[in-house]
């Protein structure tokens, strides 16, 4: 009888554990961050890219709409450094697919985490957990007049 309670003690304390691991924060970083590094940035030269609603010049040819659903290993990172590592994956996920399909833009992104449209020209939205991070954002691939 010892036994068994012991062993309904230690499930229970495992379930706890498991529920603190298993997190799915949401939350939101300034783009500025990624696009402003350096480092980062000469990785995306040759492709524009154009947040929610900003502004950017005339289309002559749209090659459809994409998603981007990158995640990364967060793991001994802060929040903040994984989900930038994520989206900048998922920005060169489509870096990749403006050249491919001869665009040299990607206009009206926004983030889809869990399919919730996200649309902000300042911010991107990431889930982090305590073993991973990930960003999913939807966009068109254009070619600028």
């Amino acid at each position: 009888m010892m036994h068994t309670g012991r062993l309904v003690a230690l499930g229970a304390l495992l379930l706890v554990s498991f529920a603190a691991v298993a997190r799915d924060d949401v939350g939101t970083y300034p783009l500025a961050d990624v696009l402003g590094n350096p480092e980062y940035a000469q990785r995306l030269e040759g492709v524009k890219f154009f947040f929610g609603k900003q502004p950017h010049p005339a289309v002559a040819r749209s090659f459809g709409e994409y998603q981007s659903n990158k995640k990364t290993n967060a793991f001994n990172k802060s929040d903040k450094e994984a989900c930038e590592w994520a989206f900048l994956s998922a920005l060169l996920s489509f870096h990749e697919r403006a050249l491919a399909e001869g665009g040299d833009a990607i206009v009206d992104i926004r983030g889809y985490y869990k399919k919730i449209p996200f649309s902000s020209a300042t911010h991107f939205q990431c889930g982090a957990g305590a073993t991973m991070a990930g960003v999913t954002l939807k966009g068109t691939v254009v070619k600028l007049k």
